[in-house]
């Protein structure tokens, strides 16, 4: 069994993790508290348990800079967006992490980059324009069945609906590059696709 924790030893603790894991301040406060509720906590020579302030210790290290909220946000925001996930994903992922709302608000995905991620999903799952063309005599019942599928899967992955509608109904690569492309102009940002 490992000993109950000290003050150097918590401090260390959170060191550790904040090196070893990208992280909010909130994260590592229930770190440190459910390592406190594992090992419990050291006493003093007076046979007393020694008191710990956590947020303290959680904002010594936000402000020595090894635990940057602004930072995690961002690089989560961007890596979710990577992978294809959509814009109410990414804010869920962040709230979870205990980012503030301010900070989710700030790097929520904008419209053109909303658009990237459900083309990148679409093409990573062969949906709409990406996936196999049915046949002219297909089944109508399976083929609808398959777009509700889509929709989905699309949904679950945190995007809009008319983003998933507009991918589905398109007929080539080339309207869904149009899109992507209207959606960038009219933000001002180069072409990133």
């Amino acid at each position: 069994m490992k000993p109950p924790l000290g003050e150097a030893t918590l401090r260390d603790l959170a060191l550790h993790y904040a090196a070893r894991f990208a992280t909010t301040g909130a994260r590592l406060e229930g770190y440190l508290v459910r390592k406190i509720r594992e090992r419990g906590l050291a006493e003093d020579a007076d046979g007393r348990t020694i008191e710990v302030d956590i947020p303290a210790l959680v904002a010594r290290l936000v402000e020595l800079g090894y635990v940057d909220d602004d930072a995690y946000a961002r690089g989560r925001a961007r890596d979710l967006g990577a992978r294809g996930y959509g814009a109410r994903r990414v804010e869920e992922s962040l709230r979870h992490a205990g980012v503030g709302e301010g900070l989710r608000q700030a790097h929520a995905p904008g419209e053109a980059a909303s658009r990237r991620a459900a083309a990148l999903m679409a093409r990573k799952r062969r949906l709409g324009p990406y996936g196999a063309s049915a046949e002219e005599g297909s089944d109508p019942l399976a083929a609808r069945k398959a777009r509700e599928k889509a929709v989905a899967a699309m949904l679950r992955a945190g995007h809009q609906y008319e983003h998933a509608r507009f991918i589905l109904a398109a007929r080539s690569f080339e309207d869904v590059e149009e899109w992507l492309g209207e959606a960038a102009d009219d933000e001002g940002i180069e072409d990133q696709w």
